[in-house]
């Protein structure tokens, strides 16, 4: 396991102050404001520590609240609303400066067997050869602004292959849609919740950006003003997050200043274990 992989899960691990009450530190990678993965890794994490084991997590609801802080910790109540006979409902609020950020939904099922479909899993092309998004990332680092180049460019926990990139600093308009394949870099532990919290912190990584590819914009024009607004999740299936795993999104739709984007992660062999749904504000920046 990685050093930077190591301080992630550490990162996601949470600390009890009291009975459904957790304290979770904070990780800036250079945004200004918190990551909003984060957020959501850790705030699966508290809901994880207040359910049985033989229960594991199939949805999570997610509403951004307030730009978080970096520089401060997140503290997570949970509200166990529910325990049903196979089912448990928590309610997560994560604060700072005693302020919700962020409010979650989460469900838990313990296993069933039931009837199965899914979709097939797009045809691209492998890992092996595709730049890993540091790599591509030191190819345009002198455009970077200077306060975000260290954080963009150090070891990552979470190692990206893009398929089909997009240039950030120089986009054409293009069909919202990319394919990217990500894992830990590293070997992880066979707790099942570790592997969804970390997949709750990765999905965050480049949903928003999708709907405005056909609009030739990207996160990093400072004329836009680009965030999550809701985030939400359903577990299908057990997967590993140090096994390659398929991040295959598109946007159906922007409007109103907002955009609507999805994704479906699939294994190597083609099982679809998660599906994702985002919405994100996109509007340009009013002139002064």
């Amino acid at each position: 396991m990685t050093a930077v992989l190591d301080e992630l899960l550490t990162l996601l691990e949470l600390e009890k102050i009291e009975e459904n009450l957790f304290r979770g530190q904070s990780q800036d990678l250079g945004f200004g404001a918190l990551f909003g993965g984060q957020v959501l890794g850790q705030a699966l994490s508290a809901a994880h520590r207040t359910v049985t084991d033989d229960r594991a997590a199939h949805s999570l609801h997610a509403y951004f609240l307030r730009p978080g802080d970096s520089s401060r910790p997140v503290v997570y109540q949970v509200d166990p609303i529910r325990d049903g006979g196979s089912i448990s409902t928590r309610r997560v609020v994560a604060i700072q400066h005693g302020k919700a950020i962020c409010a979650v939904m989460t469900s838990f099922q313990e296993p069933e067997q039931g009837y199965e479909h899914q979709d097939e899993m797009p045809d691209v092309p492998g890992p092996e050869g595709v730049k890993t998004q540091l790599e591509r990332v030191r190819e345009y680092a002198d455009k970077i602004p200077e306060p975000f180049r260290t954080k963009m460019l150090c070891d990552k926990p979470i190692e990206i292959r893009s398929v089909d990139p997009v240039d950030p600093f120089a986009p054409v308009p293009r069909e919202p849609r990319k394919d990217y394949w990500l894992r830990a870099a590293g070997e992880l532990p066979d707790d099942p919740a570790v592997h969804q919290y970390l997949l709750a912190y990765a999905s965050d990584f480049g949903l928003v950006g999708t709907a405005l590819y056909p609009h030739a914009r990207t996160y990093w024009d400072p004329s836009m003003q680009v965030a999550s607004i809701d985030h939400a999740m359903w577990f299908h299936r057990d997967f590993r997050m140090d096994d390659w795993l398929l991040h295959s999104m598109d946007s159906p739709r922007a409007s109103g200043a907002r955009g609507l984007n999805r994704g479906q992660i699939f294994t190597r062999r083609g099982e679809l274990v998660t599906s994702v749904t985002q919405e994100g504000l996109m509007r340009p920046r009013k002139k002064r």
